[in-house]
């Protein structure tokens, strides 16, 4: 299983790429995981969240230093302009943060692959604009352009510390898998499969984890002992997941703190909603640009970590 910690930083893949390592007896060894969800191409909201939560600093360089996990949970492109600057932001990112000591985890969304199947539905003129023309954008989303090299390499899901990452949700029968077994098989995907072809895997599909939407939506009663089994299988506390705007702006949690909505609407598109999630070993926070709101823990979560060998 693929888990994340700054403790044990030593393997890192490419700059471009994901770093992974091995979290050892599950125990919390880094001080905070910040998590934020989708920004649709808006830059500037983007960047007033990360300033907000002092992952970087005024001239937009990580300021997390070896403190910091910083988890994006996919949907950079599409609705808004600024895709090509937002990628260009966080690809940089993750290369200071391995240098600091940190790291930045980028996942893909469901509009990620849709622009690497050559579906642009949701791409703006704008966004068009700033790679050139759409030769120039297509072109930067195929194999050998460097956003779609940059896409290729990232994961669909991570695990960091105690806690699942993905932008839609993990039910039971990709769970049983593991989060290796769905990011090889989704790298596997992009880069033998044709875009008629990734329209029909299943990895990709409506109960995949880039598009499932029933942790979200779903009645408690249903979904509740479905992310318990899907928790088990994956040997977590919670899941985290973007996808679904919460129309309030607010960070959501749902089955007593197991799953949390991130989702916001950070982008103008759905009214600049500013807000982002960050966990601590004791702690589950949503911060607001004025407050931050304490966040429902899972049950027994606190007496997991106060037992932990690792503080």
């Amino acid at each position: 299983m693929v888990r994340l910690c700054i403790a044990t930083v030593l393997i890192m893949l490419s700059a471009f790429g994901q770093s992974e390592s091995q979290s050892g007896k599950g125990g919390w060894t880094i001080p905070r995981i910040v998590a934020v969800g989708d920004l649709h191409g808006d830059h500037q909201n983007a960047v007033k969240v990360l300033k907000m939560t002092n992952v970087i600093d005024a001239d937009l360089k990580w300021a997390g230093g070896d403190r910091t996990i910083l988890v994006q949970t996919g949907d950079v492109v599409d609705r808004g302009p600024d895709a090509f600057k937002l990628y260009k932001m966080l690809r940089r990112l993750q290369e200071e943060a391995q240098l600091a000591g940190g790291q930045a985890v980028n996942l893909l969304g469901n509009h990620e692959i849709m622009n690497i199947m050559g579906i642009y539905d949701y791409v703006s003129p704008e966004d068009i604009q700033q790679f050139g023309n759409i030769t120039d954008r297509i072109i930067a989303f195929s194999k050998d352009g460097w956003v779609g090299k940059y896409l290729r390499k990232l994961n669909v899901t991570a695990i960091v510390e105690d806690t699942v990452f993905c932008h839609g949700g993990i039910p039971v029968p990709w769970a049983k898998k593991g989060v290796e077994h769905m990011n090889t098989i989704a790298k596997d995907d992009l880069d033998t499969k044709t875009p008629q072809e990734l329209w029909e895997a299943p990895i990709f599909g409506e109960h995949g984890p880039t598009w499932y939407r029933g942790y979200a939506l779903d009645s408690e009663e249903s979904i509740c002992a479905v992310v318990d089994e899907a928790l088990a299988h994956l040997s977590v506390k919670r899941m985290v997941v973007g996808h679904t705007v919460q129309e309030d702006g607010r960070i959501h949690t749902r089955c007593q703190g197991k799953v949390i909505l991130i989702d916001v609407g950070i982008s103008a598109v759905y009214g600049g909603h500013l807000a982002a999630l960050e966990l601590t070993p004791t702690s589950a926070r949503a911060i607001y640009p004025t407050e931050s709101v304490q966040l429902e823990l899972p049950p027994g979560y606190l007496l997991a970590t106060e037992d932990s060998d690792e503080l």
